[in-house]
C-alpha cells in the first residue's frame, strides 16, 4: 500500500490531540481536519452536548457513517493533511498512525483548565477533575462500544498505530517533535 503525506491522530480525551494536530498541520503546512469539531457540530445541530450526542451514536449509527463517509472522501481525495479522529487509522490504513495517551485525571486536569465557562456549562462538566474524569471514562466506554458494534475494533488498542505517544511525559512542542522524527523516519521506510 502507497503511503500518502497524512497523519492521523487519535487518543484520549485531554490528550492533546487537538493542539498537537493543529500545531503539526501548521509547521508542516499540511492541512487540518478534527472530525471531533464535526462531530460537535452534529450535537450543536440536534442541540445535545458532546457526551449526549456520543450515547445517541450508540443507537443512530448513521451519526458515525457521517464522519466516517467525510474521513473516507478526506482520505481519498487529499494529501498533505493531519487529521485529529478516533477511527481515521482505519479509514487510511497508507496514513501515519499515531495514539496520544494520558492518565485520565491527568486529562480532566488538562480539559478543565482551559475550559472557559459557556463550556463548561454546555457539556455539564464538574469542576472537579476526578468527577470529571469519570464522565471521560464513560465516554470511552460509549465509543469503545460504538466501535466494535460498528467495526469490530477498538480505536484505544495501541496495536493500530505507528507511534504511541505518553503526552504526560512531554510539553507539547516535544510531543510534536517526536511525531515529525517518527513521521520523517516512516516516509524513509
Amino acid at each position: 500500500m502507497e503511503k500518502k503525506h497524512i497523519i492521523t491522530i487519535a487518543g484520549r480525551p485531554g490528550s492533546g490531540k487537538s493542539t498537537t494536530s493543529k500545531g503539526l498541520a501548521s509547521t508542516l503546512a499540511y492541512k487540518h481536519f478534527s472530525s471531533g469539531d464535526f462531530f460537535r457540530a452534529i450535537g450543536k445541530e440536534r442541540g445535545v452536548d458532546v457526551m449526549a450526542i456520543n450515547l445517541m451514536a450508540e443507537q443512530e449509527k448513521e451519526i458515525d457513517e457521517m464522519v466516517d463517509e467525510k474521513l473516507r472522501v478526506l482520505g481519498g481525495a487529499e494529501d498533505n493533511m493531519v487529521i485529529d479522529s478516533r477511527m481515521a487509522w482505519h479509514w487510511m490504513p497508507y496514513s501515519f498512525r499515531v495514539y496520544l495517551d494520558l492518565d485520565l485525571i491527568v486529562a480532566a486536569t488538562r480539559i478543565t483548565s482551559g475550559m472557559n465557562d459557556e463550556r463548561r456549562a454546555a457539556e455539564h462538566v464538574p469542576e472537579e477533575p476526578e468527577l470529571y474524569a469519570k464522565i471521560l471514562q464513560d465516554r470511552l466506554d460509549s465509543e469503545s462500544r460504538r466501535y466494535m458494534n460498528l467495526y469490530q475494533m477498538n480505536p484505544y488498542d495501541e496495536s493500530n498505530y505507528d507511534l504511541v505517544v505518553d503526552t504526560s511525559l512531554y510539553p507539547v512542542d516535544v510531543v510534536q517533535a517526536i511525531i515529525l522524527k517518527k513521521y520523517t523516519d516512516w516516509l524513509k521506510l
